[in-house]
């Protein structure tokens, strides 16, 4: 039984029923989701989802409103920047694409926001479209379970789709199903610090197993630093205030919100250099989010 065969009788019995997966879910929708779901957990992500889906069912809906709603929506989510490209991406699809989410991977890359990764999950996963999806499950299980490796290393973005596309079956939906299923099984069994190996469909040919584990010497991918102390925290303080202010946010509101000055006036620069506030006059001097 080849890989991908195995990969796709655990899945079929063992996926998790998420919303992105069930029936008729929207390619707007996959959309969505495959812009929240960078860098943040699941269980975050589904009540956001919903609440936005419910606001925004389509492009249109949200191009139709400011770009500071979908930023006061996104809340705690993370890199609020995400919300504003995603914004943007809406109102091509709106003007430049009928209101659909186009197919081709192509025409999704050219959106604000969606990179490569983005552009071949929506491409797969809304539309069946037959293309090898990469994220750091998939690099992690083929690292162990192919190369012997027990961590995958910094990504190569040309040689990891070449690893993936090597993998995968000829048959477009099985192609599909592969890629889901190979990205579930790095995220429940095959994880970065207590793999399941009991449970796991590749025990029996996985060539790190079989090499009894080896020590990963290779290089390292770069480790994020702390939330806690770091700009991004300070420019999440400046946003939510931002967000529940009803007017400009002054300096004179931002600036008990952190006590390191230089920080403060930094994370506050890169907020209006990224086009999430903008300087306003009215009706007082400040800051308020982007409306574009």
């Amino acid at each position: 039984m080849d890989l991908w065969q195995r990969v796709n009788e655990w899945y079929a019995q063992n996926a998790r029923p998420l919303p992105w997966r069930e029936p008729g879910f929207s390619a707007w929708g996959t959309l969505v989701s495959e812009f929240m779901l960078q860098q943040t957990p699941v269980t975050r992500v589904i009540p956001r989802l919903a609440e936005w889906l419910e606001r925004w069912p389509t492009p249109a809906h949200l191009a139709a409103d400011p770009a500071s709603e979908a930023v006061r929506a996104w809340h705690s989510l993370g890199y609020p920047r995400r919300a504003l490209w995603l914004h943007r991406a809406a109102t091509t699809i709106t003007e430049k694409h009928g209101g659909v989410v186009p197919r081709e991977v192509e025409a999704l890359l050219a959106l604000t926001g969606v990179g490569d990764y983005t552009a071949r999950a929506v491409a797969v996963f809304a539309y069946g479209e037959r293309h090898p999806v990469v994220d750091t499950n998939t690099r992690r299980v083929i690292a162990r379970a192919v190369r012997g490796q027990g961590e995958a290393g910094p990504p190569q973005a040309a040689a990891d789709l070449r690893a993936m596309s090597e993998l995968m079956p000829t048959e477009t939906l099985a192609a599909a199903t592969f890629n889901a299923g190979i990205m579930e099984l790095g995220a429940i069994v095959c994880t970065a610090r207590s793999p399941r190996c009991g449970d796991c469909p590749l025990a029996e040919i996985c060539a790190w197993r079989g090499s009894n584990y080896p020590e990963y010497l290779g290089p390292k991918k770069a480790v994020q630093k702390k939330y806690e102390g770091s700009d991004r925290q300070v420019r999440g303080l400046i946003l939510a205030a931002a967000r529940e202010a009803t007017g400009p946010v002054t300096d004179a509101e931002i600036t008990p919100l952190w006590p390191d000055s230089t920080q403060r006036d930094r994370a506050l620069s890169s907020l209006v250099r990224d086009g999430l506030l903008v300087v306003s006059t009215e009706p007082t001097p400040g800051y308020i989010l982007n409306h574009e």
